[in-house]
């Protein structure tokens, strides 16, 4: 690499046993490297390195994230930047759930920290590992600014009617019980990027945003402003997902303590990772999906018709809710790059302006596209979602502002 890493951002994002990280500029949106460490904690743990077109993979025992960062680092110098002598402008770090405390991009100090571990009650699966990287970052680059930015952050204003759930107040009130919402970074991202597509002043848009992933989320957007999203408390409510059944009666859950005598961190388990579409077909991997479903595995089939019963049962809820809709769109890996998905989550629904033109759906074109006719009332768009970049003007516009 030739360019000096001075001015760019180092985004990471960590997982429970994975490191995700981009060193990019933030002005043009151009990546420098990336890569992705993996099974931190196991003998067989690897890291894949990318810079300059090329990737390099080492595999050695990574015993944390520290160990994980530090290796992190050496793919760096070893491809052009020493990052712990040139520097950055920032590392701006995913965080899944902010609470009610932090709601916009967050110089991270050990108060920060600590609330953000604090938290983890609300996300016990994603904070300790998002902090753990925090942690590891801030004892690597001490002298560099670390920002946190919140999946939630986007949906922090919701409307009373949207976030609030029906049971006793005062056990909400005492325990922070609301919806919270998440991939907020994605949803925000993704939004004012049709609008820029659409040519379109954000403030004039009704938008549904469709993020599906392994996990997966709808978001109602009026005017730029969420009014509505489907995962709530934490990522489990909405939309059915990879490994997790989305809206569920409250009553399994104690049905499971009663009937087959599960405790309370095995229903978790069960529900965050043993349920979806992994739980009814036994994969989660869409593209395996679909072969299942092409040899003719009924289980197959009835995860994919669940899968898409629930994406058209919100899609209508927030068509209802926004009182009309000038733009649909999909985005993140299985709306990116699933047209099957996208032409059933919307079919008959002409009669509400909504179509979807298959030649443009089944294209070839991983750019951010319009796939409905030229004259459907309802825009619908493909849109790749870009959480690094914006992870990263998050925080050079918060390390500007200390200048």
């Amino acid at each position: 690499m030739s360019e000096t890493a001075e001015g760019m951002v180092l985004v990471i994002n960590s997982g429970s046993s994975s490191i995700k990280y981009q060193l990019l500029d933030p002005d043009s949106g151009v990546v420098a490297a990336s890569g992705i460490v993996e099974r931190i904690g196991e003998d067989d743990s690897v890291i894949q390195h990318r810079a300059d077109g090329e990737t390099t993979e080492r595999r050695e025992p990574i015993a944390d994230h520290t160990a994980g960062l530090r290796l992190v680092f050496e793919m760096f110098a070893a491809t052009g930047h020493d990052l712990q002598r040139e520097g950055v402008r920032a590392v701006g770090h995913r965080v899944v759930h902010g609470g009610e405390v932090f709601y916009r991009p967050t110089l991270i100090d050990d108060g920060v920290s600590a609330a953000i571990s604090d938290l983890s009650a609300l996300a016990p699966l994603h904070n300790p590992a998002n902090l753990a990287g925090i942690e590891s970052a801030r004892a690597l680059l001490p002298d560099v600014p670390q920002v946190a930015v919140f999946d939630t952050a986007f949906f922090h204003g919701l409307p009373a009617a949207a976030k609030t759930y029906a049971i006793d107040a005062k056990v909400a009130a005492a325990h922070g019980i609301r919806k919270y919402g998440f991939h907020g970074t994605s949803h925000e991202y993704v939004s004012g990027r049709v609008a820029e597509l659409l040519g379109r002043d954000p403030g004039e848009l009704n938008q549904i945003v469709f993020h599906l992933g392994n996990g997966a989320s709808a978001s109602a957007i009026r005017g730029g402003h969420p009014v509505d999203t489907s995962m709530g408390l934490t990522p489990l409510e909405g939309l059915v997902m990879g490994t997790r059944p989305g809206d569920l009666d409250p009553g399994i859950v104690a049905h499971l303590a009663r009937s087959a005598h599960l405790d309370i961190d095995q229903i978790d388990a069960l529900l965050n990772r043993d349920s979806g579409i992994k739980g009814l077909s036994g994969v989660n991997d869409f593209r395996e999906l679909r072969r299942l479903i092409e040899s003719g595995d009924e289980a197959a089939r009835l995860a994919y018709d669940v899968y898409v019963h629930r994406l058209r049962r919100y899609l209508g809820a927030y068509l209802i809710e926004l009182g009309g809709v000038d733009a649909i769109t999909f985005t993140a890996g299985v709306g990116e790059n699933s047209p099957r998905v996208r032409a059933d989550a919307l079919a008959g629904l002409a009669r509400f302006g909504i179509e979807v033109d298959p030649a443009a759906n089944t294209a070839e074109n991983r750019a951010a596209r319009r796939i409905s006719p030229p004259d459907a009332p309802v825009a619908v768009l493909v849109v790749p979602t870009n959480e690094e970049l914006a992870i990263a003007r998050a925080a050079r516009r918060v390390v500007d502002r200390l200048d």
